[in-house]
């Protein structure tokens, strides 16, 4: 029985969609593939990793009968991506055993799961609700996720801490080396600040779904799970249940040794003396003095790097050290001419701010060189 067809571009869409979470090796083997489910023309498609869950859904069904069935996701996906022309007709037909993809010149049979045995996450109480432009969200994602942490014992560091307050909502990310912080404005009125800790995995896909648009999107937060609706997608996705560090301590205040630098002249400079840095600690000295910025690299074959830059500083002279990796992680997701740099002490925690804006704030704490 055939129950979808369409071009292969409106297959693949809502596909790759939802696949994205399904990971090759499972421990259910029911979590590799899709559920399909086609109620009249409309086609349901959902997979869920047991922590999160993708639901969207597309106008491709033919006939009246009622569907329902899982496909191996990253087969299906593969397949559909070898097929030539994103306007070539497909077609997907159903028997007791298995599922059959079409073309004009080619037929695959797919096995097939019970989708009556497919898992489902339980939604819980989402009390708190805010509406973003997707764009919006998505910058705020985009500005701290490199800060997170990875497989640090320290769980909730393994994740995004998300809060909407009264007239903003932020984004704050840390692995206990640095911390990154961003604020949108928004029309929220709460007495107290609601937080979450969104997962990793959920915050590599929200970048890769959300458009670049003005459209809306629909997020609600409860103490177990969070909801992400936009572009006729369902996002769904458990929390993680722990205290984030206060962000705000680790935020200096009182840094006033301050200048601005080129950013794109600063990236070169790092990415050319950090060749001769000590492949494992990755450490750069940067000695600040009136007018210049002096980088310099040795490592334990002493080799030497050194490049200066001229700055617009009039304070007392500093002598720090800085792992490149961090410094370069920031500045290449940056978009701005220069960035500002603001310092207390030798051994103080630095901050890095765009000139013109203190929605973005970089703590980074300095290494020993």
């Amino acid at each position: 029985m055939q129950f979808i067809k369409c071009t292969r571009e409106a297959l693949l869409k809502p596909l790759q969609i939802v696949g994205g979470i399904v990971e090759g090796r499972q421990t259910l083997a029911i979590l590799s593939h899709i559920l399909v489910e086609k109620n009249g023309q409309s086609v349901t498609f959902t997979t869920t990793d047991l922590e999160i869950q993708i639901r969207t859904h597309a106008e491709i069904g033919i006939g009246e009968e009622s569907v329902q069935t899982t496909l191996p996701a990253n087969k299906l996906i593969t397949l559909l991506n070898a097929i030539p022309g994103a306007s070539s007709e497909v077609s997907l037909d159903r028997d007791e055993k298995n599922v059959q993809l079409r073309t004009s010149n080619g037929k695959y049979k797919l096995n097939q799961m019970s989708a009556a045995e497919y898992p489902s996450i339980p939604k819980s109480e989402m009390p708190t609700e805010v509406s973003l432009p997707s764009k919006t969200l998505r910058h705020l994602l985009q500005m701290v996720h490199f800060a997170m942490a990875q497989q640090d014992i320290r769980y909730y560091l393994n994740g995004l801490l998300f809060v909407i307050g009264n007239g903003f909502v932020r984004a704050v990310a840390t692995d206990g080396h640095r911390l990154a912080c961003c604020d949108a404005q928004s029309e929220t009125e709460f007495a107290q600040p609601v937080e979450a800790i969104l997962p990793r995995k959920t915050i590599l896909q929200l970048l890769k779904l959300l458009p670049e648009s003005d459209e809306a999107v629909q997020i609600c937060l409860g103490e177990s799970q969070a909801k992400f609706t936009f572009s006729g997608i369902e996002f769904i996705t458990k929390v993680i249940d722990g205290k984030y560090p206060d962000y705000n301590r680790v935020i200096p205040t009182g840094n006033d040794k301050i200048f601005l630098v080129n950013r794109e002249v600063l990236i070169g400079a790092l990415k050319r003396v950090a060749i001769l840095a000590n492949e494992k600690f990755k450490g750069l000295r940067w000695v600040v003095s009136p007018g210049a910025l002096h980088i310099q690299s040795t490592n334990s074959d002493m080799e030497e790097a050194v490049e200066d830059i001229a700055i617009d500083y009039q304070g007392e002279g500093l002598d720090l050290g800085f792992n490149v990796t961090y410094l370069l992680d920031v500045l290449s997701n940056l978009k701005n001419t220069e960035v500002r740099f603001a310092f207390s002490t030798n051994q103080g925690a630095t901050l890095l701010s765009m000139p013109e804006s203190d929605q973005f704030r970089y703590v980074l704490m300095p290494m020993r060189i």
